[in-house]
């Protein structure tokens, strides 16, 4: 989760700069759809409780890892950046999970699905107005395709959770598995 979270507040950094993408896409979007699969996986096998201390563990190691590792202290954007992950992967995974928990007897893809559209939104929300308000920096396009990569990838952890589900984590994938 730490290294997950690493990466992307590190890529966010970045704006693609192909296709004319530099003002609605960063390259965090990939990367960060991996801890709501995470956490889904861990609710999953579990439950609520053991997926909230993951969130928690991955919320500190994160949180220092970014403060060491991609935070440039001399650089508003960057602090703020750090600050805004933290918060925004702190609620939006707790958001998940509750969702989660709420839909987990639904067919086996609901679930997680549902929990990441949510989290997804709150996440990138709560990021580009912390990071990013006032600075300039279009935040508001940004989050809008940031969001819109989340969702696609939300669409497509579907495979590896189900996957994941069955081999790695021995859960009948059934109807209210």
């Amino acid at each position: 989760m730490g290294v997950v979270i690493i990466i992307s507040n590190y890529l966010v950094q970045f704006p693609i700069n192909k296709f004319n993408l530099e003002k609605i896409l960063t390259y965090g979007a990939f990367s960060y759809p991996i801890t709501f699969l995470i956490t889904d996986l861990a609710n999953r096998r579990f439950g609520k409780e053991k997926a909230r201390k993951l969130v928690y563990f991955g919320f500190i190691l994160g949180i220092l890892l970014t403060l060491f590792i991609s935070t440039n202290f001399e650089d508003v954007i960057s602090i703020r950046i750090a600050l805004g992950s933290g918060t925004a992967f702190l609620v939006a995974q707790l958001v998940d999970i509750e969702i989660f928990q709420r839909l987990r007897n639904n067919a086996w893809f609901i679930a997680p699905m549902t929990s990441s559209v949510f989290g997804s939104i709150t996440d990138t929300f709560l990021f580009f107005s912390i990071a990013f308000l006032g600075t300039g920096i279009p935040w508001v396009t940004l989050a809008f395709g940031d969001l819109f990569v989340k969702l696609l990838m939300a669409f497509l952890m579907l495979i590896p959770f189900r996957l994941l589900m069955m081999k790695v984590l021995d859960i009948n994938v059934g109807r209210n598995a």
